[in-house]
Formats: structure tokens, C-alpha cells, sequence
């Protein structure tokens, strides 16, 4: 069997990230956990998961900043990354997408079943 695919999840909410990981877990994904930004680009640089889960707003450096970087790095520029956050705006979504962001998703409207959905279509495991 192929290995599990790798998703790295930053969010700074510990309720909500022990939630998600074991749901995914569940699922059959190997999960990382990064608590802010500057902890999701060096675990993202070392261990290179096929997708992100990335909260906007986070401790040390904010979402669009680790976007920058992934983005800036050849390596993980075409890693998909999940938007995950509380910005339900257009200008916010509109300035994640811009940045290269494959799918905005808003926590008030998360279900981890659609979560789990979105990951399989985005990585073609469906």
C-alpha cells in the first residue's frame, strides 16, 4: 500500500486543531501540527506534506505571510494550501486566492466531513 499522504495543519486553536487531526487521522492521512506560522514554514521546508491546511490568523507570522514564503519556494510553490480561517470578508478571500490559495474555507461554516472531501478531490484520492 502507498504511503498515507501527508497534511500539514497550522492552527493555533487547540480545540479545533486536535478536531481536525484526528479526524483526518481517522481517514487515513499522516498528520503534522504547527501552532503558528513560523513553526507551519519550517515543518512545511522539512517535511514537504502534499497538502495544507492553513489558519489565517495566526501567532508569530499570519497566514498570507507563510503563503508569501511557500510560495517564494520552489519546492513547496505547488504544494496545495487549504485556506482555514474566521475572515469571512471578500477582500480577504480575494487577497488568499490571489496568493495562490486552492480552496477558502470559513471555520463558522466547517464541516469535517466537507474538510475531508475537499482534501480527497484536491490530492485526486477520490
Amino acid at each position: 500500500m502507498a504511503d498515507k499522504p501527508t497534511i500539514l495543519l497550522a492552527e493555533d486553536e487547540q480545540a479545533l486543531r486536535s478536531a481536525l487531526s484526528y479526524q483526518l487521522e481517522s481517514e487515513g492521512f499522516t498528520v503534522l501540527q504547527a501552532r503558528d506560522g513560523e513553526e507551519a514554514i519550517r515543518i512545511a521546508k522539512d517535511r514537504h506534506p502534499q497538502l495544507i491546511l492553513l489558519d489565517m490568523i495566526m501567532p508569530v507570522k499570519d497566514g498570507f505571510e507563510v503563503l508569501r514564503v511557500l510560495k517564494e519556494d520552489t519546492e513547496l510553490q505547488g504544494t496545495p494550501v487549504i485556506a482555514l480561517t474566521n475572515l469571512a470578508d471578500a477582500t480577504n478571500e480575494k487577497k488568499a486566492r490571489d496568493q495562490g490559495v486552492t480552496d477558502y474555507l470559513v471555520k463558522s461554516d466547517l464541516d469535517m466531513a466537507d474538510v475531508v472531501t475537499k482534501i480527497r478531490s484536491i490530492l485526486k484520492l477520490t
